[in-house]
């Protein structure tokens, strides 16, 4: 695969001869000076179709772009910033999450993705870190902002409730019962803070200057690693995300071919995965995002999905399983679905086999990190068959399997998955030493994720090195686990993961959700003693009514192998 000499890698790309018909093996990642570009072209080749769809409000491709305008007039003007300055948006997909996206870049500014979700904590080292001035944000999450904005660098905070872009009355209407009749507003108190309609009345009236915006330039800091200790801001170029936004359309070409193209918008637009696939790829080809502010309350969820006839669906396991699982979504028409996207997290096998009996589609795995913007590789979206792999490398991109040291390994063997390609981030924000840690010469990124590739360029996970249980000096991959217990149709949701052992070091420790009520311990262990060389199976079986999982749905073992941990009380 790789010859590596120092700083020269010569790269024998054995996955393109199995690359779908049509598509290139090399994309231009300067087709588009910066996503200002990109957009600005897309408002003005599409400007009647529809762009994003949230609570049954549908803006066009013209609408955003002038609403767009008013923001990035807004900020320039009257809170003063200027080509570089960072600002922090923390809101549920709603419209007015595209409208601030594309009017800050449009202003030249850095755009810090933050999830709602976070605590005061973990709030404040980002607005720190990042240097942001101005918050854009949902009031669900002021107090959250309350407790820390006096220890952050914020001079301005721009607040919007759900019912904001809606109109009047339904928009008054719809926050006034957020608010006081369900009562999902903690109250809060931010002195000096402006109302996000108020600012889109000034924007009106003020004109957004010309800013040149290049490839170089920062668009996104976008963090990650939270979980495994201080959450770092990935530096995302506009060059990054024009080119994973190409590489993924390009993989998929009949995005393009499709005349009123729509992508169901379920994981949040502040994460990349949503962020790139979704908002970027169809604002690029002119397709409508239908925005869904909250997907865990899965029969509104499923209502929604019943009044659109969608082409493109992206998902986590979990959320897919979910909606398999959910009355109602057996009966929904998905005659014009092309394509399901998973990423996140491993695709189960099970569950991309329900989905294809019930949707005719399977669903086409894809993998890639925060770092590469997201995506790295891809099944074939031409796939009929559920492969466990991850896919081939994108357009432009170079994976390569190293040891600890990193020298490449030959096809076949298990290593750190290292990727290199015009998606990769240029580093970690204001952290060399960080950096220095993932990035090797040449400009390969290391993943901190196991796999394999196989003789025909497909590469395969077999976990992250984090999450890897050893047995007695043998490796057990949880997805492998995972994925034979999840084939019980007794049960909904398995994680598995390393628990502490004086005889063997670590043992395979199994988190299940029943599907049924009667499954008992016994019948796991014994479903897994017919699938499973003897150390991989499971020796401690925990049944619970729910898992932890991250804003997107992704289980978060760490808080499982944490738990096992704490000593008895």
């Amino acid at each position: 695969m790789v010859c590596d000499t120092a700083e020269t890698v010569h790269v024998e790309k054995i996955w393109l001869k199995n690359y779908p018909p049509g598509v290139p093996a090399e994309i231009d990642p300067e087709q588009y000076p910066s996503l200002k570009h990109l957009f600005e072209e897309a408002c003005r080749k599409h400007a009647a179709r529809p762009a994003f769809t949230n609570l049954g409000r549908t803006l066009s491709y013209a609408e955003t772009d002038e609403l767009s305008r008013r923001f990035g007039a807004w900020l320039q003007n009257e809170a003063g910033l200027r080509k570089g300055d960072r600002i922090a948006m923390m809101m549920p997909n709603l419209l007015q999450y595209p409208i601030a996206l594309f009017g800050a870049l449009r202003a030249g500014l850095t755009v810090v993705n933050t999830n709602p979700l976070y605590t005061g904590r973990e709030l404040e080292h980002q607005l720190n870190d990042s240097g942001a001035t101005v918050m854009l944000i949902f009031e669900g999450a002021c107090s959250t902002l309350q407790e820390v904005v006096a220890r952050t660098p914020l001079k301005k905070v721009i607040v919007t409730g759900i019912g904001d872009m809606l109109g009047f009355p339904k928009g008054l209407i719809t926050n006034l019962v957020v608010r006081h009749v369900k009562k999902m507003i903690p109250a809060w108190n931010l002195p000096g803070a402006l109302r996000f309609n108020d600012v889109m009345s000034r924007g009106a009236s003020l004109t957004l200057h010309p800013v040149e915006v290049g490839p170089e330039d920062i668009a996104f800091l976008q963090y990650t690693g939270g979980t495994t200790g201080v959450s770092k801001g990935a530096v995302l170029t506009h060059r990054n995300l024009v080119a994973n936004t190409i590489q993924v359309v390009s993989w998929m070409p009949e995005l393009e071919r499709l005349q009123e193209s729509v992508v169901i918008t379920a994981l949040p637009l502040y994460h990349i995965f949503a962020l790139t696939s979704n908002c970027l790829v169809f604002t690029y080809v002119g397709g409508q995002n239908v925005l869904i502010t909250n997907p865990r309350d899965m029969s509104a969820f499923v209502k929604e999905l019943s009044k659109v006839k969608f082409s493109f669906i992206t998902g986590v396991n979990t959320l897919f399983n979910g909606l398999l699982n959910t009355p109602g979504f057996d009966q929904l028409d998905f005659s014009s679905l092309k394509i399901a996207l998973g990423g996140g997290m491993a695709v189960q096998g099970a569950v991309s086999e329900r989905w294809r009996k019930l949707t005719g589609r399977d669903i086409c795995q894809g993998w890639g990190l925060t770092e590469t913007s997201p995506v790295a590789t891809a099944n074939r979206p031409d796939e009929t068959r559920f492969t466990g792999a991850i896919g081939y490398p994108l357009p432009s991109t170079d994976v390569s399997i190293r040891d600890d040291d990193g020298s490449e390994l030959q096809v076949g063997q298990v290593g750190e998955i290292c990727v290199r390609g015009p998606q990769v981030m240029r580093g970690y924000w204001n952290r060399p030493e960080e950096t220095a840690k993932v990035m090797l010469p040449g400009g390969w990124l290391r993943t901190g994720d196991i796999g394999r590739m196989d003789e025909k360029g497909l590469s395969y996970i077999e976990d992250r090195k984090k999450d890897m249980i050893l047995v007695s000096g043998f490796n057990v991959y949880p997805n492998e686990v995972e994925g034979v217990v999840a084939n019980m149709p007794e049960v909904l949701e398995v994680a598995a993961v390393a628990q502490d052992d004086e005889k063997s070091g670590e043992v395979v420790a199994l988190f299940v959700v029943k599907k049924d009520p009667a499954l008992t311990k016994e019948q796991v262990v014994a479903f897994c003693k017919k699938e499973l060389t003897g150390y991989k199976i499971p020796r401690a079986i925990y049944f619970r009514d729910e898992l932890p999982k991250t804003n997107v749905g992704k289980i978060l073992r760490r808080e499982l192998r944490d738990e096992l941990r704490k000593p008895a009380a």
